[in-house]
């Protein structure tokens, strides 16, 4: 038997930050040692939300090519192997269009109703007019994962209920249509360290907060941001007694400091250490950890026909394997195959 399939995908949003770097990538890096991989950027995903700034979506597309390849160069410089697993953009994949489209039949409309992402992506982008597109969401998503019939996918828990629509949806295929075409994906539960924006420890790292360090920037850049860092706003001084575990600095030390992060705890609260020399710490160690990374990267950006070669080596195998998925399944539809005409 060969490896069990993993499926997961990004949004177009260029480079990586940090909490894409420590909350999927480095973990889709482990991955492709033990399952057979198949990783993809969802660019028609993207379509489904307005946009805006450097956020692609419906009403602001001008970035998406540049954004592709900023962030598989990210992916690649951070340690996925297109030797071991399958890098590619989804658009470049048709049969998943098709898939999409077949799924739509079946889908009930009260299960894309009653979806609770839906709700908050209405919110969330304050949409007063919600897109066909937006709605079939989870349906198209589902196409991602079983178009390449994907045994698991790799998220937190808090991410479990986003994969049951997949299940559902291939349990309905198989017990309308009487054959085990498609199997009933599972989550990879994930352990994935939250990772805070520079802003505030309550809340995550994210491009539409604006509160993010991206693998992209400078030392300098990194450094900058990080004295801009929020902390405990009432040690004014040195010597004033701290409180770490609302400060987001200290929070980092336990990404990119561990082993000295008890060390800072203590002596932030017993008042001996600053948090000028606390910050000056941290980005020595952050840049220090991705300088590996900005390295690889910057000698991919150097070449960038080797990210093109990538991806469309990676769309390459992938639709091998999902043109193989959609003849089966038009098979077991009794759809006219394509030489009768």
């Amino acid at each position: 038997m060969g490896k069990a399939r993993v499926t997961s995908g990004m949004r177009p949003t260029g480079s990586v930050h940090l909490g894409n770097l420590h909350g999927a990538l480095d973990n889709w890096v482990r991955l492709q040692n033990d399952y057979e991989c198949y990783f993809f950027i969802v660019d028609w995903h993207a379509l489904t939300t307005p946009g805006g700034g450097e956020a692609v979506g419906y009403e602001n597309v001008s970035r998406m090519r540049e954004n592709v390849i900023d962030m598989a160069m990210d992916w690649v410089a951070a340690g996925l192997d297109p030797d071991k697993c399958s890098m590619f953009v989804q658009s470049h994949v048709k049969e998943v269009a098709e898939l999409h489209l077949l799924f739509s039949m079946i889908t009930p409309l009260g299960w894309l109703e009653r979806n609770p992402t839906y709700k908050e992506m209405v919110l969330g982008y304050k949409i007063e007019s919600p897109s066909y597109g937006l709605l079939g969401y989870p349906t198209l998503q589902a196409a991602d994962i079983l178009a390449y019939k994907g045994d698991f996918v790799p998220v937190g828990k808090d991410q479990e209920a986003h994969v049951n629509l997949t299940r559902d949806l291939a349990q309905r295929f198989n017990s309308l249509y009487g054959r085990d075409v498609f199997p009933i994906t599972k989550v990879l539960l994930t352990e994935v360290p939250k990772v805070p924006g520079i802003d505030s420890v309550d809340r995550k790292m994210s491009k539409s907060a604006g509160n993010y360090i991206a693998l992209a920037y400078s030392e300098e850049r990194t450094t900058e941001l990080v004295r801009t860092m929020f902390t405990d706003p009432v040690k004014m001084r040195k010597n004033d007694k701290g409180h770490p575990d609302g400060c987001v600095v200290y929070a980092f030390h336990g990404l990119y400091n561990k082993a000295e992060q008890p060390s800072v705890r203590s002596e932030c609260e017993d008042g001996r250490r600053g948090c000028v020399d606390c910050k000056k710490q941290l980005s020595a160690r952050m840049n220090e950890s991705l300088r590996p990374i900005r390295e690889r990267r910057m000698e991919l950006k150097a070449n960038p026909g080797r990210i093109k070669e990538i991806l469309m080596s990676g769309a390459s195998k992938a639709r091998v394997v999902a043109r193989t998925t959609l003849e089966e399944v038009r098979a077991v539809l009794n759809l006219p195959p394509e030489e009768i005409f």
